[in-house]
């Protein structure tokens, strides 16, 4: 009992992308159990069908097909680069920004995938069947990584830096070869509209625009229905005027807490994470816990 309560409380502990990689590990466990075990297999219930009819059936496999994986390098590899953007970005953004971004890559992914199989004609792509995997996701982040901080680098193999815009290159010239060699197509497709999700997304935010908050906003709405009721009531108290420039005192916290994150942001571009202060790195590090 003590042991579940360690692991109960570690998990609580873990930042948001950490938890989704503990249930990604879980569910990858659970259903190659019951596969061997039971002999039934759980994923044909959340995997996305390749048939917008069969879709129909289960809308929820649009998101749920982000959690199930083919085999142990799959998920290892996706968990491995997740794990390595979750440390970049939830330092840099808010937490749900990023994932606003994971989850809008897989949802893009899969409509790509389900508009090539049922729009283009069938020999063109090979994408019947169905598909499963959080690589679209991690392609949205990878390349929102890579348009929106393309100077940044990361130290692999404790050898030598490479900056991110470089890693995304490589990663989507290597994923248009092997979807014309006619491998894997329909993943690879999936991975495409990840690529172009993030683009977008960071494009936009570079602008101002932040193209998640609505789906965020959603979100939020559907997670406040299994919330338990608060029995407080709520006191309001009469707006007056302000000596913070027209804002409130949180208003103006917020402005200026947001500026120095855009001067750190500049910063990191034109000079890399390394080129931080302590105190800036340490910053940020707060910033992101927000």
């Amino acid at each position: 009992m003590s042991t579940f309560k360690d692991l109960n409380y570690k998990y609580n502990n873990l930042d948001l992308f950490g938890k989704i990689i503990v249930i990604n590990a879980i569910i990858f466990i659970l259903n190659f159990l019951m596969t061997i075990f039971l002999k039934w297999d759980i994923a044909q219930y959340f995997v996305l069908p390749s048939s917008f009819m069969d879709f129909i059936l289960q809308p929820w496999s649009i998101i749920t097909y982000g959690f199930f994986h083919s085999g142990f390098w799959h998920i290892l590899f996706n968990m491995l680069l997740l794990f390595y953007l979750a440390r970049v970005t939830t330092n840099l953004f808010r937490p749900k920004m990023m994932l606003n971004v994971f989850f809008l890559g897989i949802i893009f992914g899969g409509v790509a995938y389900m508009a090539v199989a049922n729009i283009l004609p069938t020999n063109l792509f090979r994408v019947r069947g169905v598909l499963l995997g959080s690589s679209a996701g991690v392609s949205a982040l990878l390349m929102f990584v890579a348009v929106y901080m393309p100077e940044t680098q990361i130290r692999l193999f404790n050898a030598f830096n490479i900056k991110w815009k470089h890693i995304a290159i490589v990663f989507v010239a290597f994923d248009v070869f092997r979807l014309f060699l006619g491998l894997n197509q329909g993943g690879y497709i999936a991975h495409i509209g990840g690529y172009l999700l993030g683009y977008v997304y960071a494009s936009r935010l570079l602008k101002g625009i932040d193209i998640g908050s609505g789906f965020e906003r959603m979100m939020d709405g559907l997670f406040s229905w299994f919330k338990p009721k608060s029995k407080l009531k709520t006191v309001h108290r009469k707006k007056g005027k302000s000596g913070y420039a027209g804002k409130t005192k949180q208003e103006f916290e917020a402005f200026n807490k947001q500026k120095k994150i855009d001067m750190i942001l500049d910063k990191i571009s034109k000079s890399g994470y390394d080129s931080l202060t302590s105190e800036e790195k340490e910053f940020l590090f707060k910033a992101g816990k927000d």
